[in-house]
């Protein structure tokens, strides 16, 4: 048996290699002071810094944008909760192989996708999908992809549809304001974002928020003076009406006269603001402020505020109308039939041209052109609809006899749907002007006194007669209410002149007539067949009253009348 010889290690070797180990222990512990303790040379300032900007993120928090609702509290536009996909389009170039399953969840095809990451290859950023539900979102998320993110937003949404498209307009994908009263208010609806700091992981999902931050500020509501009600009664009428006459398209506006608030405005044709995928961009228009007309027959009633302010005439003052046609220079103007001697509110109820033309010709033509101002004619209600129109209200230092008789009856101004219907809102409201307002009144508005209470009575009792047997607008009648109105067909302007077969058909009227308290205007535009504003829109003003005044719970004032009155064609020309 051999024996080992036992190993002598120097006591200056052991010496030199337990002083290595614990000078690299020290060396160690002094590291990872410096790393995390002290601020030394890119110490743990640097290090958390590093950290936080991997992790670390602060968070955008979506504000929600008011919400506009009608007169009642009914929304008309609320704005509700969705998500965003967005991605990095650089994190996402390492994730090839999860591209085709991202692109069945995403609905669209490998090779879209694939061009979309290439298009933004350079960029940190890049929306896949904008305003995914939310239960979807969370699904495509949970696939956990590196490089796709979920970002919080909000959609705008409509109840009501088509039926408050025009008035409310829309907003776009970022929710702000693009057309209508969501532009017009935009800044008042759109609230302000708010922020929080949050602690993510290496796929963008949230660990623990590191602050609550800054909350954000929803937007404030607007309430309008629309009753969602009558808005839809007047919109359904509407789109009965243009169905049965084949026209191009119409408008109805309803005012209550004491407020000047707008009721109902609606248009035909409408979109749907909620799938604007077959917009046409001419269905955007809200035709009731925009679309100006020559107002014809309608404004018949200014001229004779003008007559019965001159003192020259009375409601019972006799025209001769003889043979039913009149010669103003080179122009035949005509009557639908020979009239005869007629009373000044019977050449209103006939709508008679030669009367009407008499009355203009025996007066100072600016006196009846300062009628038509007084009215608010030739400027904007000031409603606060984007791009309203002002119409025009030509104002000439002498006027040819021609102009001065044509003007009289309507031609060669322009008026809006709204326009006119805060004009006959005077005659409703016992001479007294008032701006029309879209949004609901909490206070009683700036009014004006422009013509006598006296004479307001009497063209309302003058257009009362214009619906009874023998006038124009018989069919405007509306069972157990005395309605006052006006009837109106004016030839569209074309370059060069009239058409001779494409017409407005209008009517105007006030109820109930003893104490009026809806103004209602219904526009016809282009009807095929007949045309007369008594036989294509006095119906509509009809049905649409009808269901108004029992609605608004106005006590009828013609009870007596328990047979409705005979609705025959009669003289609907107007």
């Amino acid at each position: 048996m051999v024996k080992q010889a036992k190993v002598q290690i120097s006591p200056w070797r052991f010496r030199i290699v337990v002083g290595s180990l614990l000078l690299l222990a020290l060396l160690l512990a002094w590291r990872a002071l410096s790393l995390q303790v002290l601020d030394v040379d890119r110490g743990y300032q640097f290090l958390q810094g590093q950290g936080n900007a991997r992790t670390n993120r602060t968070e955008v928090i979506p504000a929600h944008r008011g919400i506009i609702a009608d007169r009642n509290g009914e929304p008309l536009a609320v704005s509700t909760p969705v998500a965003s996909i967005w991605a990095n389009p650089q994190e996402l170039q390492s994730a090839k192989g999860d591209w085709a399953r991202l692109a069945t969840a995403l609905e669209m095809s490998s090779s879209e996708l694939s061009r979309r990451v290439e298009r933004y290859r350079d960029s940190q950023f890049m929306y896949l999908r904008r305003h995914v539900a939310p239960a979807a979102a969370q699904t495509l998320m949970q696939m956990k992809i590196p490089g796709v993110y979920l970002q919080r937003e909000y959609r705008r949404f409509y109840p009501a549809g088509e039926v408050t498209a025009h008035l409310l307009g829309f907003t776009d994908i970022d929710d702000r304001g693009q057309e209508g009263l969501e532009l017009t208010y935009d800044e008042w609806l759109n609230g302000t974002p708010g922020r929080k700091r949050v602690l993510k992981d290496l796929y963008g999902n949230i660990i623990r928020e590191i602050d609550a931050g800054e909350a954000a500020s929803p937007g404030k509501d607007v309430q309008l003076s629309i009753d969602l009600r009558l808005q839809y009664l007047a919109y359904r009428e509407l789109k009965a009406a243009i169905n049965r006459t084949g026209a191009k398209a119409g408008s109805i506006v309803i005012i209550d006269s004491e407020t000047g608030e707008v009721l109902a405005l609606v248009n035909q044709p409408s979109f749907n603001p909620n799938n604007r995928s077959q917009l046409s961009p001419d269905a955007l228009r809200n035709r009731a402020v925009i679309d100006m007309f020559e107002p014809g027959s309608t404004v018949k009633p200014l001229t004779m505020v003008a007559a019965l302010e001159s003192g020259k005439y009375q409601p019972d003052t006799t025209i001769n109308t003889n043979p039913g046609y009149i010669k103003v220079g080179r122009k035949v103007l005509e009557d639908h039939r020979n009239y005869g001697v007629l009373t000044v509110a019977e050449v209103l109820k006939k709508s008679s041209q030669v009367g009407t033309t008499k009355i203009a010709l025996s007066l100072n033509e600016h006196d009846v052109w300062g009628v038509f101002d007084r009215f608010g004619l030739g400027r904007s209600t000031s409603s606060g609809f984007p791009g309203e129109s002002n119409g025009m209200l030509p104002n000439r230092p002498n006027w040819r006899a021609i102009e001065r008789a044509t003007f009289a009856f309507g031609y060669g101004i322009t008026v809006t749907n709204l326009q006119l219907a805060q004009a006959y809102s005077v005659f409703a409201n016992r001479g007294i002007f008032q701006q029309v307002s879209l949004l609901k009144r909490t206070e009683k508005p700036t009014q004006q006194q422009v013509i006598s209470a006296k004479i307001a009575r009497q063209v309302v009792d003058m257009l009362e007669e214009v619906t009874e047997l023998g006038g124009t607008a018989t069919r405007a009648q509306v069972d157990a209410y005395r309605i006052a109105g006006k009837t109106g067909t004016s030839h569209k302007a074309i370059a060069g002149g009239y058409a001779e077969d494409r017409y407005f058909a209008i009517f105007a009227g006030v109820a109930p007539a003893s104490n009026p308290r809806i103004v209602a205007v219904v526009t016809i535009d282009e009807p095929k067949g007949d045309y007369y504003g008594g036989l294509v829109a006095a119906p509509v003003f009809s049905k649409v009253v009808s269901d108004a005044l029992r609605l608004l719970n106005i006590a009828p004032d013609n009870i007596e009348a328990a047979e409705p009155k005979p609705k025959t064609k009669g003289d609907a020309a107007a």
